[in-house]
């Protein structure tokens, strides 16, 4: 499947809400939860009034999104499996690589829509791409376990294809993904005011999350995924320590 979900990063993101902006920071937190005293001060850092952030998160628990644990807020069920996946792409996943594929096949039919919509998105989560319809694959040199193989509609098995160079140039557009990440590293850099670059590093979180973590040996030599892993890393540690700066109490 071609990189097509662009980030588009030639435009100017837009602010982040209120609501957004909590979710983001208990999404780059580790551990996962903040008290309201530091949510609403990290808040402030990036120009969102504290009443305005009490009422978001008043909101993002009801939705089910954030939940109270004591004086901390925590994210919620789904986004602790958004988070996880946002860390995968965060960290340098990478195992050594023998040249061989993952290859995950849909062996039964007629499930429902969502049912079909379930499985793409767990294979997509797992980082495997469609190279036919009902055909999924990627390099295997991922450290993470191939969970999706315990699905009963599947079966799974390691292939080695004749032209690797070839097949990843037909499954992902490396150079696409590279041009949109270098733009956002360069937007990044030249944004200064909190609000903007919040709103870029969640665009470049998100952009992250889209990086297919190939072999170093099916990469161009200039790819910037571990420029952008750094860049976000160091942005984080940045609103961490603005959002620390105020006691738990």
């Amino acid at each position: 499947m071609p990189y097509a979900d662009r980030t588009s990063p030639s435009t100017e993101p837009p602010p982040l809400s209120a609501r957004s902006v909590a979710l983001s920071l208990l999404l780059g937190s580790h551990p996962d939860r903040m008290t309201a005293r530091q949510l609403t001060r990290a808040a402030e850092h990036v120009g969102i009034a504290a009443a305005t952030l009490r009422v978001a998160l008043t909101r993002a628990v009801a939705a089910g999104d954030l939940r109270r644990d004591g004086p901390d807020y925590v994210l919620g069920e789904r986004l602790v499996a958004r988070q996880r996946r946002q860390d995968a792409a965060v960290e340098d996943a990478e195992t050594p690589w023998a040249g061989d594929w993952e290859m995950a096949v849909i062996v039964i039919a007629g499930r429902s829509g969502p049912e079909r919509a379930a499985l793409r998105d767990r294979l997509t989560d797992a980082r495997l791409t469609e190279l036919r319809e009902g055909v999924w694959t990627r390099p295997a040199n991922l450290s993470r376990p191939t969970s999706y193989a315990d699905d009963p509609v599947l079966t799974t098995f390691r292939a080695t294809p004749d032209d690797a160079a070839d097949l990843v140039g037909r499954l992902w557009d490396l150079p696409g993904w590279a041009t949109d990440g270098r733009a956002l590293l360069a937007r990044l850099a030249r944004t200064h005011e909190p609000a903007e670059r919040l709103a870029v590093a969640a665009q470049l979180v998100r952009h992250l999350t889209t990086d297919p973590l190939l072999p170093a040996a099916l990469l161009p030599t200039d790819w910037p995924g571990a420029e952008l892993r750094a860049a976000y890393a160091g942005y984080q540690g940045d609103l961490r320590a603005a959002a620390n700066a105020a006691p738990r109490s």
